[in-house]
């Protein structure tokens, strides 16, 4: 009994531990009405760590962009539900952390995921994303639709490899305004690639999905990776998004 109660303190404490080791860079700290968070040094790049084990209908998963401390993923067959663990300074500007769950494709795609964010005080700006992207560096040219803790939603993308990250903002923050795209959090999203346009699909209360906002133009060089992630949006501390129901199709028109 003496021994299971010091591993069970052990096991609560090493995480604790772990975190106090880990030295976070000041550009990296998220913002605050105190900071404001800014890029990362131009020649900053951590390397990714991946695991070529399937998930559910993945290949593999990876750390993108090495985070400070290191996520996790997990599948229930039963519900069909994807559990992403993950810290990770953002998915913006010039690169990128998160944990990722892929396949390659080539091709047109439909990728769609109902998404849960499990813990309520979660940092605001933490990221459930659908992400197309051309390699597993932290700085690789990508399309991201994301839907953020606080119910802003976006198509963002990497124009080319080390570039500042850009975006289509499908609705506002939602206490800024009471429109249909406005009031808490979307329960589904979705990514369409059609050759080289990419489109955001939206369901706000389980209604049919449907298109919002303008399409973007991009290049991907194919084979290229196609998959679900999170990024906490805290370079040294974990949470958690649950993405479920996910629809994957090697063809455009093919996201409900």
């Amino acid at each position: 009994m003496i021994m299971k109660i010091k591993l069970a303190v052990l096991l609560f404490c090493l995480p604790l531990f772990l975190n106090a080791q880990v030295q976070v860079p000041d550009w990296a700290l998220p913002g605050s009405a105190t900071h404001k968070q800014i890029p990362p040094p131009a020649d900053f790049h951590r390397d990714t760590k991946t695991e070529i084990r399937p998930l559910g209908v993945f290949q593999g998963q990876s750390d993108v962009g090495g985070a400070l401390v290191a996520g996790s993923s997990g599948y229930n067959p039963r519900t069909g539900a994807y559990t992403i663990v993950s810290a990770g300074y953002n998915i913006w500007y010039q690169r990128d952390e998160f944990r990722y769950v892929w396949k390659k494709m080539s091709g047109d795609v439909s990728l769609a995921a109902d998404v849960a964010f499990p813990d309520s005080t979660g940092y605001n700006d933490r990221k459930a994303v659908l992400v197309i992207r051309e390699g597993l560096e932290d700085d690789a040219k990508e399309a991201v639709v994301a839907l953020h803790g606080a119910g802003l939603m976006h198509l963002a993308w990497r124009p080319e490899k080390g570039q500042m990250m850009t975006e289509v903002r499908v609705n506002h923050r939602k206490d800024h305004t009471t429109d249909s795209l406005n009031v808490g959090l979307a329960k589904r999203i979705g990514i369409e690639k059609q050759g080289d346009t990419f489109r955001v699909w939206i369901s706000m209360h389980g209604e049919p999905m449907h298109p919002v906002g303008e399409p973007v133009q991009l290049h991907i060089d194919a084979p290229f990776y196609v998959g679900i992630g999170f990024c906490s949006h805290l370079p040294a501390t974990r949470d958690t998004a649950i993405l479920s129901h996910v629809v994957l199709a090697n063809e455009a028109g093919k996201v409900h």
